[in-house]
Protein backbone atom coordinates (compact mmCIF):
# COMPACT_ATOMS: atom_id res chain seq x y z
CA UNK A 1 0.00 0.00 0.00
CA UNK A 2 1.55 3.29 -0.46
CA UNK A 3 2.17 6.24 1.77
CA UNK A 4 -0.67 8.43 0.19
CA UNK A 5 -3.19 5.77 0.35
CA UNK A 6 -2.31 4.78 3.82
CA UNK A 7 -2.96 8.50 5.03
CA UNK A 8 -6.42 8.65 3.52
CA UNK A 9 -7.17 5.57 4.95
CA UNK A 10 -6.68 6.05 8.54
CA UNK A 11 -7.61 9.73 8.01
CA UNK A 12 -11.32 8.43 7.38
CA UNK A 13 -11.44 5.96 9.76
CA UNK A 14 -10.74 8.30 12.56
CA UNK A 15 -13.35 10.43 10.83
CA UNK A 16 -15.80 7.95 11.40
CA UNK A 17 -14.95 7.10 15.14
CA UNK A 18 -16.37 10.07 16.78
CA UNK A 19 -19.40 9.44 14.99
CA UNK A 20 -19.37 6.07 15.94
CA UNK A 21 -19.07 6.93 19.45
CA UNK A 22 -21.36 9.52 19.97
CA UNK A 23 -23.75 6.55 18.12
CA UNK A 24 -23.68 4.79 20.72
CA UNK A 25 -23.79 7.44 23.82
CA UNK A 26 -27.53 6.26 25.18
CA UNK A 27 -30.36 9.50 24.56
CA UNK A 28 -31.09 11.53 27.73
CA UNK A 29 -34.07 11.21 29.87
CA UNK A 30 -36.70 13.46 28.77
CA UNK A 31 -38.80 14.96 31.11
CA UNK A 32 -42.33 16.06 29.52
CA UNK A 33 -42.92 19.42 31.83
CA UNK A 34 -46.64 20.16 31.34
CA UNK A 35 -48.25 23.50 32.19
CA UNK A 36 -51.25 25.97 31.74
CA UNK A 37 -50.15 29.86 30.72
CA UNK A 38 -47.19 31.34 28.95
CA UNK A 39 -43.64 30.48 29.41
CA UNK A 40 -43.10 33.95 30.79
CA UNK A 41 -45.54 33.75 33.10
CA UNK A 42 -44.18 30.30 34.74
CA UNK A 43 -40.20 31.60 34.25
CA UNK A 44 -40.03 32.05 38.02
CA UNK A 45 -41.57 28.15 38.46
CA UNK A 46 -39.87 26.83 35.76
CA UNK A 47 -36.56 27.85 37.25
CA UNK A 48 -37.54 26.38 40.82
CA UNK A 49 -38.36 23.36 38.99
CA UNK A 50 -35.10 22.91 37.29
CA UNK A 51 -33.56 23.76 40.75
CA UNK A 52 -35.10 20.73 42.36
CA UNK A 53 -33.66 18.94 39.93
CA UNK A 54 -30.30 20.17 40.42
CA UNK A 55 -30.28 19.33 43.41
CA UNK A 56 -30.83 15.61 42.51
CA UNK A 57 -28.12 15.82 40.02
CA UNK A 58 -29.63 16.58 36.98
CA UNK A 59 -29.02 19.72 35.26
CA UNK A 60 -30.70 20.55 31.87
CA UNK A 61 -28.64 19.73 28.91
CA UNK A 62 -25.98 17.72 30.65
CA UNK A 63 -27.92 14.55 31.79
CA UNK A 64 -31.80 15.50 30.93
CA UNK A 65 -33.50 16.90 28.30
CA UNK A 66 -36.60 19.02 29.56
CA UNK A 67 -39.48 19.93 26.56
CA UNK A 68 -41.41 22.52 28.03
CA UNK A 69 -45.63 22.78 27.15
CA UNK A 70 -47.15 26.15 27.69
CA UNK A 71 -50.73 25.32 27.13
CA UNK A 72 -51.58 29.08 27.44
CA UNK A 73 -55.71 27.85 27.58
CA UNK A 74 -55.71 25.64 24.82
CA UNK A 75 -56.60 22.72 26.87
CA UNK A 76 -58.02 20.95 23.32
CA UNK A 77 -54.39 20.48 22.56
CA UNK A 78 -54.00 18.16 25.86
CA UNK A 79 -54.87 14.83 24.14
CA UNK A 80 -52.99 14.81 21.29
CA UNK A 81 -49.86 16.12 23.45
CA UNK A 82 -50.08 13.58 25.66
CA UNK A 83 -50.20 10.82 23.36
CA UNK A 84 -47.12 11.76 21.47
CA UNK A 85 -45.31 12.17 25.21
CA UNK A 86 -46.58 8.72 25.80
CA UNK A 87 -46.16 7.11 22.03
CA UNK A 88 -42.58 8.66 22.89
CA UNK A 89 -42.11 7.13 26.27
CA UNK A 90 -40.42 9.82 27.61
CA UNK A 91 -39.11 8.86 31.31
CA UNK A 92 -41.44 11.53 33.11
CA UNK A 93 -44.26 13.43 32.74
CA UNK A 94 -44.80 16.74 35.32
CA UNK A 95 -47.77 18.43 35.59
CA UNK A 96 -47.74 20.84 37.91
CA UNK A 97 -51.58 22.09 37.66
CA UNK A 98 -55.05 19.58 37.78
CA UNK A 99 -55.80 19.80 34.19
CA UNK A 100 -52.95 18.43 32.47
CA UNK A 101 -52.64 16.42 35.62
CA UNK A 102 -55.75 14.75 34.96
CA UNK A 103 -55.12 14.60 31.33
CA UNK A 104 -51.83 12.29 32.07
CA UNK A 105 -53.48 10.28 34.42
CA UNK A 106 -55.79 9.09 31.21
CA UNK A 107 -53.14 8.54 28.76
CA UNK A 108 -50.99 6.34 31.11
CA UNK A 109 -50.85 3.80 33.66
CA UNK A 110 -47.16 3.32 33.39
CA UNK A 111 -45.09 6.66 32.45
CA UNK A 112 -44.15 7.83 35.79
CA UNK A 113 -46.32 11.68 36.38
CA UNK A 114 -45.42 14.16 38.98
CA UNK A 115 -47.93 16.27 39.85
CA UNK A 116 -48.77 19.20 41.40
CA UNK A 117 -52.19 20.01 42.35
CA UNK A 118 -54.55 22.51 44.53
CA UNK A 119 -56.98 19.40 45.35
CA UNK A 120 -57.05 16.64 47.14
CA UNK A 121 -55.38 13.71 44.87
CA UNK A 122 -57.04 11.09 46.63
CA UNK A 123 -60.77 12.55 45.47
CA UNK A 124 -59.29 13.47 41.94
CA UNK A 125 -58.57 9.81 41.82
CA UNK A 126 -54.91 10.35 41.33
CA UNK A 127 -53.81 8.13 44.34
CA UNK A 128 -54.82 5.69 46.66
CA UNK A 129 -53.51 6.81 49.35
CA UNK A 130 -51.48 10.06 50.30
CA UNK A 131 -48.98 7.92 52.32
CA UNK A 132 -48.20 5.31 49.45
CA UNK A 133 -49.54 6.47 46.36
CA UNK A 134 -49.85 2.57 45.08
CA UNK A 135 -49.92 4.05 40.93
CA UNK A 136 -47.74 5.82 38.60
CA UNK A 137 -48.44 9.53 40.15
CA UNK A 138 -47.02 11.03 42.98
CA UNK A 139 -46.28 14.96 43.75
CA UNK A 140 -47.74 18.09 45.97
CA UNK A 141 -50.48 18.81 46.98
CA UNK A 142 -50.15 22.94 47.24
CA UNK A 143 -53.95 24.00 48.46
CA UNK A 144 -54.48 26.40 46.46
CA UNK A 145 -58.28 26.45 46.42
CA UNK A 146 -58.06 25.45 50.13
CA UNK A 147 -57.00 28.93 50.96
CA UNK A 148 -59.64 30.29 48.90
CA UNK A 149 -61.44 30.91 52.33
CA UNK A 150 -58.80 32.60 54.17
CA UNK A 151 -57.79 34.88 51.21
CA UNK A 152 -61.43 36.51 51.57
CA UNK A 153 -61.27 37.17 55.16
CA UNK A 154 -58.35 39.14 54.70
CA UNK A 155 -59.72 40.72 52.43
CA UNK A 156 -62.06 41.84 54.21
CA UNK A 157 -59.70 43.06 57.33
CA UNK A 158 -58.37 44.85 54.77
CA UNK A 159 -60.82 46.82 52.75
CA UNK A 160 -63.94 45.76 56.12
CA UNK A 161 -66.22 48.45 54.54
CA UNK A 162 -66.38 46.55 51.02
CA UNK A 163 -69.55 44.12 50.88
CA UNK A 164 -69.71 43.24 47.63
CA UNK A 165 -67.39 41.02 46.40
CA UNK A 166 -66.98 40.27 43.05
CA UNK A 167 -65.33 36.56 42.37
CA UNK A 168 -63.43 36.08 39.07
CA UNK A 169 -62.98 32.41 37.77
CA UNK A 170 -61.91 30.40 34.67
CA UNK A 171 -65.11 27.86 34.09
CA UNK A 172 -62.60 26.40 31.17
CA UNK A 173 -61.40 24.78 34.26
CA UNK A 174 -64.88 24.00 35.84
CA UNK A 175 -63.78 21.16 37.79
CA UNK A 176 -61.13 22.95 39.87
CA UNK A 177 -62.70 25.80 39.88
CA UNK A 178 -66.06 24.67 41.42
CA UNK A 179 -63.38 24.54 44.76
CA UNK A 180 -62.64 27.66 44.57
CA UNK A 181 -66.39 28.98 44.49
CA UNK A 182 -67.86 26.57 47.16
CA UNK A 183 -65.18 27.93 50.12
CA UNK A 184 -65.84 31.47 49.22
CA UNK A 185 -69.82 30.91 49.30
CA UNK A 186 -69.84 29.35 52.30
CA UNK A 187 -67.72 31.77 54.15
CA UNK A 188 -69.10 35.04 52.85
CA UNK A 189 -72.34 34.89 54.73
CA UNK A 190 -70.01 34.53 57.98
CA UNK A 191 -68.43 37.94 56.89
CA UNK A 192 -71.18 39.70 55.88
CA UNK A 193 -70.37 39.74 52.50
CA UNK A 194 -72.47 39.30 48.86
CA UNK A 195 -70.68 37.17 46.16
CA UNK A 196 -71.05 37.90 42.80
CA UNK A 197 -69.40 34.90 40.45
CA UNK A 198 -68.19 36.26 37.07
CA UNK A 199 -66.40 34.21 34.34
CA UNK A 200 -63.57 34.57 31.90
CA UNK A 201 -61.47 32.45 30.00
CA UNK A 202 -60.49 35.36 27.35
CA UNK A 203 -58.57 38.47 26.93
CA UNK A 204 -61.99 40.09 25.95
CA UNK A 205 -63.54 38.27 28.87
CA UNK A 206 -61.65 39.83 31.39
CA UNK A 207 -62.20 43.23 29.80
CA UNK A 208 -66.13 42.50 30.42
CA UNK A 209 -65.65 41.37 33.47
CA UNK A 210 -64.22 44.78 34.97
CA UNK A 211 -67.14 46.26 32.87
CA UNK A 212 -69.63 44.30 34.77
CA UNK A 213 -67.49 45.20 38.17
CA UNK A 214 -67.71 48.30 37.30
CA UNK A 215 -71.66 48.96 35.93
CA UNK A 216 -72.88 46.52 39.32
CA UNK A 217 -70.62 48.61 41.56
CA UNK A 218 -68.86 45.96 43.26
CA UNK A 219 -66.57 46.87 46.21
CA UNK A 220 -63.95 44.73 45.63
CA UNK A 221 -62.18 41.99 43.66
CA UNK A 222 -61.60 38.23 44.12
CA UNK A 223 -59.18 36.49 41.35
CA UNK A 224 -59.43 33.05 41.35
CA UNK A 225 -56.30 31.21 41.27
CA UNK A 226 -55.33 30.58 37.31
CA UNK A 227 -52.73 30.36 35.23
CA UNK A 228 -54.06 31.88 31.96
CA UNK A 229 -55.03 35.07 34.93
CA UNK A 230 -51.36 35.22 36.26
CA UNK A 231 -50.43 35.64 32.36
CA UNK A 232 -52.75 38.09 32.18
CA UNK A 233 -51.37 40.21 35.46
CA UNK A 234 -50.59 42.93 33.29
CA UNK A 235 -54.27 43.59 32.31
CA UNK A 236 -55.35 42.88 35.70
CA UNK A 237 -53.39 45.39 37.11
CA UNK A 238 -53.92 47.81 34.80
CA UNK A 239 -57.81 47.63 35.44
CA UNK A 240 -58.06 47.68 38.80
CA UNK A 241 -55.70 50.72 38.54
CA UNK A 242 -58.35 52.72 36.29
CA UNK A 243 -61.46 51.47 38.04
CA UNK A 244 -60.07 52.15 41.84
CA UNK A 245 -60.93 48.42 42.67
CA UNK A 246 -59.48 46.57 45.51
CA UNK A 247 -58.55 43.13 44.51
CA UNK A 248 -56.98 40.17 46.08
CA UNK A 249 -55.01 37.44 44.38
CA UNK A 250 -53.18 34.03 45.05
CA UNK A 251 -50.17 34.76 43.66
CA UNK A 252 -47.39 37.65 44.74
CA UNK A 253 -46.40 37.72 41.33
CA UNK A 254 -49.86 40.27 41.02
CA UNK A 255 -48.47 42.05 44.01
CA UNK A 256 -45.19 42.84 42.60
CA UNK A 257 -46.14 44.32 39.96
CA UNK A 258 -48.81 46.71 41.42
CA UNK A 259 -51.71 44.04 43.02
CA UNK A 260 -52.99 45.03 46.68
CA UNK A 261 -52.84 42.04 47.78
CA UNK A 262 -52.15 38.01 47.91
CA UNK A 263 -52.28 35.51 49.89
CA UNK A 264 -51.33 31.72 48.81
CA UNK A 265 -49.69 28.38 48.50
CA UNK A 266 -45.96 29.43 48.01
CA UNK A 267 -45.96 27.85 44.72
CA UNK A 268 -41.64 28.17 43.90
CA UNK A 269 -41.63 26.01 46.39
CA UNK A 270 -43.98 23.47 45.24
CA UNK A 271 -42.59 23.52 41.59
CA UNK A 272 -39.11 22.69 43.59
CA UNK A 273 -40.45 19.82 44.72
CA UNK A 274 -42.10 18.65 41.56
CA UNK A 275 -38.32 18.72 40.58
CA UNK A 276 -36.73 16.55 43.23
CA UNK A 277 -39.53 13.89 42.88
CA UNK A 278 -38.46 13.89 39.33
CA UNK A 279 -35.27 13.76 39.78
CA UNK A 280 -35.58 11.35 42.26
CA UNK A 281 -37.60 8.67 39.44
CA UNK A 282 -35.05 9.56 37.21
CA UNK A 283 -32.39 8.29 39.50
CA UNK A 284 -35.08 5.15 39.84
CA UNK A 285 -37.27 5.89 42.61
CA UNK A 286 -40.75 4.28 42.13
CA UNK A 287 -44.06 7.25 42.25
CA UNK A 288 -46.02 4.48 44.11
CA UNK A 289 -43.02 4.67 47.12
CA UNK A 290 -42.81 8.31 46.94
CA UNK A 291 -45.63 9.81 49.52
CA UNK A 292 -47.70 12.71 48.52
CA UNK A 293 -46.15 16.17 49.52
CA UNK A 294 -48.36 18.41 51.59
CA UNK A 295 -47.20 22.02 51.04
CA UNK A 296 -46.21 24.25 54.20
CA UNK A 297 -45.08 27.58 52.81
CA UNK A 298 -47.82 29.91 52.68
CA UNK A 299 -46.94 33.70 51.80
CA UNK A 300 -49.52 37.12 52.72
CA UNK A 301 -47.92 39.63 50.76
CA UNK A 302 -48.76 43.50 50.60
CA UNK A 303 -48.36 46.46 48.52
CA UNK A 304 -48.31 49.51 50.40
CA UNK A 305 -47.77 51.98 47.28
CA UNK A 306 -51.21 50.18 45.77
CA UNK A 307 -52.98 50.66 49.29
CA UNK A 308 -52.10 54.45 49.51
CA UNK A 309 -53.32 54.45 46.10
CA UNK A 310 -56.58 53.25 46.43
CA UNK A 311 -57.05 55.53 49.73
CA UNK A 312 -56.53 52.50 52.00
CA UNK A 313 -55.05 52.52 55.29
CA UNK A 314 -53.52 49.22 56.48
CA UNK A 315 -55.29 47.83 59.69
CA UNK A 316 -51.84 47.58 62.05
CA UNK A 317 -53.09 43.90 62.76
CA UNK A 318 -53.24 43.36 59.12
CA UNK A 319 -49.86 44.52 58.52
CA UNK A 320 -47.92 42.85 61.66
CA UNK A 321 -49.28 39.11 59.70
CA UNK A 322 -47.77 40.04 56.42
CA UNK A 323 -45.11 38.03 55.24
CA UNK A 324 -43.73 40.39 52.53
CA UNK A 325 -44.64 44.02 52.68
CA UNK A 326 -44.01 45.81 49.25
CA UNK A 327 -43.15 49.79 49.62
Amino acid sequence: MRRREFITLIGGAAATWPIAARAQQPALPVVGFIRDGSADANARFAAAFRKGLNETGYVEGQNVTIEYHWLEGQYDRLPALMADLVGRRVAVIATPGIVPTLAAKAATTTIPIVFGVGDDPVRLGLVTNLARPGGNATGINFFVNEVAAKRLRLLHDLVPKAVRIAVLVNLAKASTEEFTLRAVQEAAPTLGLQIQILNASTIGEIDAAFATIARDHSDALLVAPDAFFVSRRVQFITLTARDRIPATYSLRDYVAIGGLMSYGTNLADSFHQVGVYTGSILKGAKPADLPVVQATKFEFVINLQTARALGIEVPPGVLSIADEVIE
